[in-house]
């Protein structure tokens, strides 16, 4: 569990750089997108801030969860932005317009606004991109971790998990870790599903893109 505010420390000698200011309270969790141009970071009163890493600048504050904002994971081409609540929801979301794309429910049918900002026993704990940014994984209360993909409302695979805390692919997009409250660390074969002539295509553009913006970021550090 995070403090607040989101810290970003100078790693050649150790000491604190910036200070991003924006959060109320608690901070859960922070991800960067893959080019480190953004930051997101969640936490609770439902607060979801993307922040600009060029200037140390809150970009724009994401609406919509009902809940404490826990978890957050940027997919590999930076395109989409997932983040899992307590609001029994996963949103995945357009970081650069702040539109939310699709939502991925964990309970039916889905609670009000009011259900779904208390105790609801269906609490998201943590959302993680898979390599190929097609699928996501989530962990909730109701002992389920379940498999998206990210055109489809409906989870693709799911499988039994007490007590499930946190989640992360691995690098080839394989297999799925997830850690619990008992201390211990289970795997999973993550589904295998071909992907879409579009969603190549939107995954190549991406990566052309992410180049592009680096050698831009690297030619302004050379000038200085």
């Amino acid at each position: 569990m995070a403090s607040f505010p989101p810290r970003v420390n100078e790693k050649e000698i150790g000491n604190m750089m910036k200070i991003l200011r924006g959060h109320q309270n608690w901070v859960f969790s922070c991800a960067f997108s893959p080019d480190s141009s953004m930051l997101c970071s969640v936490g609770a009163s439902k607060a979801v801030f993307l922040w600009n890493m060029d200037t140390y600048t809150m970009i724009r504050k994401l609406e919509g969860h009902h809940h404490d904002v826990v978890a957050c994971d940027f997919s590999p081409d930076g395109a989409l932005l997932a983040t899992a609540s307590y609001d029994t929801r996963v949103y995945i979301w357009d970081p650069h317009n702040g539109d939310i794309l699709m939502e991925f429910g964990h309970l039916f049918p889905p609670p009000t606004p009011i259900f779904a900002g208390g105790a609801n026993d269906r609490w998201v704990r943590s959302v993680s991109f898979s390599h190929d940014g097609l699928h996501i994984a989530s962990l909730a209360d109701d002992k389920m971790v379940r498999f998206w993909r990210i055109d489809e409302d409906y989870p693709v695979q799911v499988a039994p998990l007490s007590n499930g805390l946190c989640c992360a692919f691995s690098t080839d997009g394989s297999v799925l870790a997830a850690g619990t409250h008992d201390g211990s660390v289970y795997f999973w074969a993550t589904p295998r599903q071909v992907a879409s002539l579009q969603h190549l295509c939107r995954m190549s553009i991406r990566r052309v893109i992410l180049l592009e913006h680096h050698k831009h970021i690297q030619e302004k550090l050379m000038k200085k």
